[in-house]
């Protein structure tokens, strides 16, 4: 009995000699915000789920085509849609609806990625955006303005003068 205390005491000892070391090591942290890099620090990986975005065609047009397949798949219950009529002097979409309203509640949102699997026409996508925080709960309902992706990132053959009057019209 008295040689399992020894043994104890000594895997104790062993314990906190390496927690002492190691108390006493520079720590090496990687400064977030001001990191190398381009965007300063930040290392995403292929398959990072971060802020929803609503993608364009390579006309301008949105893609999403109010099919509400993606509220139907959200577990959180999360994504509200408003969908109206495109008509031949307003087109938002290239089909017949488009969603007039296109909410994400980013209190309830989990990040499971189920809405991006089940909409057809790869309309939603997660980007990386991280910075999410707010201290106001209603900052994190995101709107569809919030998230669609401008037209100035378009490839460069769809921002042509032509292409921006079609997009316009």
């Amino acid at each position: 009995m008295p040689m399992s205390i020894v043994r104890n005491a000594a895997a104790i000892a062993k314990g906190m000699s390496i927690t002492l070391k190691e108390a006493f090591q520079p720590t090496e942290v990687e400064n977030y915000p001001d990191g190398k890099g381009p965007m300063r620090g930040a290392k995403f990986e292929q398959r990072f789920r971060g802020k929803h975005q609503l993608q364009r065609d390579e006309n301008g047009l949105e893609k999403c085509v109010a099919c509400f397949l993606c509220a139907a798949a959200c577990p959180s219950n999360c994504i509200y849609i408003e969908a109206a009529e495109n008509t031949e002097e307003v087109r938002i979409s290239s089909a017949e609806r488009y969603a007039k309203v296109y909410n994400i509640d980013y209190n309830r949102c989990i990040f499971c990625g189920y809405c991006v699997e089940a909409c057809p026409t790869d309309a939603i996508t997660h980007g990386h955006g991280f910075e999410l925080a707010s201290l106001n709960a209603t900052n994190l309902v995101m709107r569809k303005e919030d998230m669609l992706v401008p037209i100035s990132s378009l490839p460069d053959n769809v921002r042509s003068d032509k292409d921006q009057a079609e997009v316009l019209s």
